[in-house]
């Protein structure tokens, strides 16, 4: 395991992550909510890995991060005029918005939606401006609160990541995840983001 600590963005830390996750690495990465655990796209193998570290069900699906919406098309997301509203108003930042799914790539065969966040964390938009779209979920036990610190991550955790981004004491508090595969959209996790501020975008 290999621990950097991001005091700064710097082209060694972006290098050092990139490739760890194109090699099939899993990366603890600083988010603008919460620490996550992230693997490259199509890796089944890494994700597997993020899976058995958490102890989640495999049967659960891993959130994507882009570095922007321009990215969106290359996942097959289907943009909804309510899902563009939110976009505009609040990424990239603490929202995460369910997408239908129209022309993906195979390595999200058997999907029909998909959660996709883009983060206001410079480190990351670093990585995935290198990566491409990466799978990130929080870093955490299944069903517990993610601690604030990487210390306290890695000792709840079943296992290690290959490259850990200390970037310091992180919120508690999950992104609001919002579900724009429906005909009226729905908040299916309060998080960051209260519930009125999405409510008067979509009105």
């Amino acid at each position: 395991m290999i621990i950097q600590h991001v005091t700064e963005v710097t082209p060694e830390i972006v290098a050092a992550a990139r490739d760890s996750l194109l090699d099939g690495g899993v990366a603890l990465v600083p988010t603008d909510t919460v620490y996550g655990l992230a693997v490259a796209a199509g890796r089944p193998e890494a994700a597997a890995r993020i899976f058995a570290l958490k102890n989640r069900p495999a049967a659960k699906n891993l959130p994507i991060m882009v570095a922007g919406v321009d990215q969106l098309p290359t996942l097959g997301a289907v943009v909804t005029p309510d899902a563009r509203k939110l976009l505009d108003v609040f990424a990239p930042g603490p929202i995460t918005i369910a997408f239908g799914l129209s022309g993906a790539p195979a390595w999200l065969d058997g999907r029909d939606e998909i959660a996709v966040r883009i983060p206001k964390e410079e480190a990351l938009l670093a990585i995935l401006r290198e990566t491409g779209p990466l799978l990130v979920t929080s870093a955490n036990a299944h069903q517990q609160e993610t601690p604030e610190t990487v210390a306290d991550i890695l000792a709840m955790l079943d296992g290690e990541p290959d490259v850990v981004l200390d970037g310091g004491p992180r919120q508690s508090v999950p992104s609001t995840l919002v579900n724009c595969n429906l005909p009226t959209p729905r908040i299916e996790r309060v998080g960051q983001i209260p519930s009125d501020q999405i409510e008067k975008v979509l009105s």
